[in-house]
């Protein structure tokens, strides 16, 4: 298939997914129900400070340089937005030194991309398909930001991090486009991304009923 078209076929596969969520499912689904902006800040850290780790383990084994490249500029922003939730926690009262946002073990999702050796199916798992389910989760939460008055936190995510997790999205995408060239390279591609939408916490009760996946075991 052409790797444009591919590229906006497996985009439209995610929006199929997402459009069957509620308005704030990813949220509850990820916090177990505790829909509330202290405690999604708390798990944002976590969520933060996996893609920024799992990015930088990424480059020393990627040999395509602009493939690097695309890492090395999420690895950056992953942590930058770590700094400013940690400030925004601060500002809402938490105390957070010392605070371990992996205190509980890395994420399901973290070791099964952690284990994915080839760029496509890196960039199809990572960039594109973890940063896409960032923008939804983001897009509820700004919403519930905006719902209980939490002006700054809303501004934060609105203009800084989803944005930017958005710029990560697109980054994934023009890499497939210029990689996933081959049916071998683009069936590596869909089935790391939909293994990424199987995994993720946000999505795993809404894809097991919607496509009867269900989360794959990762040690």
């Amino acid at each position: 298939m052409d790797p444009g078209a591919f590229v906006r076929q497996l985009r439209k596969e995610m929006d199929r997914l997402f459009a069957q969520l509620g308005e704030r499912q990813t949220l509850e689904s990820e916090s177990e129900g505790r829909v509330d902006v202290v405690t999604l800040l708390k798990l944002a850290l976590k969520s933060e400070i996996e893609a920024s780790e799992l990015a930088g383990y990424w480059m020393p084994t990627t040999s395509e340089i602009d493939v690097k490249m695309a890492f090395a500029r999420q690895c950056g922003d992953e942590m930058k937005h770590y700094d400013l939730i940690l400030q925004r926690l601060g500002e809402l009262g938490e105390d957070m030194s010392g605070y371990d946002p992996a205190h509980d073990g890395y994420s399901p999702l973290y070791h099964y991309l952690r284990g994915l050796r080839t760029t496509v199916e890196r960039v199809a798992a990572g960039p594109f398909a973890r940063e896409a389910i960032a923008e939804v989760r983001n897009a509820q939460f700004i919403e519930l930001c905006r719902a209980v008055g939490d002006t700054a936190t809303e501004r934060l995510y609105r203009e800084i991090i989803n944005p930017e997790e958005t710029h990560h999205h697109k980054m994934g995408a023009d890499l497939l486009v210029r990689y996933a060239v081959t049916d071998e390279l683009q069936e590596l591609a869909t089935a790391a991304m939909r293994s990424s939408l199987a995994i993720a916490d946000e999505l795993r009760t809404l894809t097991e009923r919607a496509t009867g996946m269900r989360s794959i075991p990762v040690s």
